[in-house]
């Protein structure tokens, strides 16, 4: 990774500020929030580099909202998102497909929040394999509605890159 810039530095801030703020205004809706979406447009974009406000998010939600078990999972369970849009958009996606495409990597984030959230809390709260299955089944209901939210936020990817190609 190239030496950041001041203006890199002052994007990457201001886009993690964005990332915050968008789900501190959608808190009141269960699981739907617009970070499946940014943090896509952000990779697509700005690639490698993306991790950078992905990690000030991360780290604004534990100054805010306390640095408590819950927030240990957000330190990985964003990266795997961003790995697999890093994967998919180095595969040169012919261009009527990269809608649906990242739609479905949104969507299929979301309806999975909770099994890639669930190892972390097994470890912390001592779960057998048996109780954080259950643990993942009594949370598929919402994990659902995370998915139908990021699926549909995922529309907006690709218009969302072009905005900030132009903003360059």
């Amino acid at each position: 990774m190239k030496k950041l810039t001041t203006r890199e530095l002052v994007t990457f801030a201001i886009l993690a500020c964005i990332m915050f703020v968008s789900k501190q205004a959608l808190a009141a809706l269960p699981n739907i929030h617009l970070l499946a979406l940014l943090i896509t447009a952000y990779t697509i974009k700005y690639r490698a580099k993306a991790l950078i406000p992905l990690y000030i998010y991360v780290l604004l939600e534990g100054i805010f909202a306390g640095f408590a078990y819950w927030w240990v999972p957000y330190l990985y369970i964003w990266t795997v998102l961003w790995a697999i849009v890093m994967l998919a958009s180095s595969l040169k996606i012919p261009k009527a497909w990269q809608v649906p495409t990242y739609m479905i990597i949104c969507g299929l984030h979301g309806l999975f929040f909770g099994m890639l959230y669930a190892p972390a809390q097994a470890l912390i709260f001592g779960l057998n394999f048996p109780e954080m299955v259950a643990w993942i089944v009594a949370g598929f209901p919402f994990d659902v509605i995370h998915g139908i939210g990021d699926f549909a936020a995922g529309s907006l990817v690709i218009p969302l890159v072009n905005v900030l190609n132009r903003a360059d």
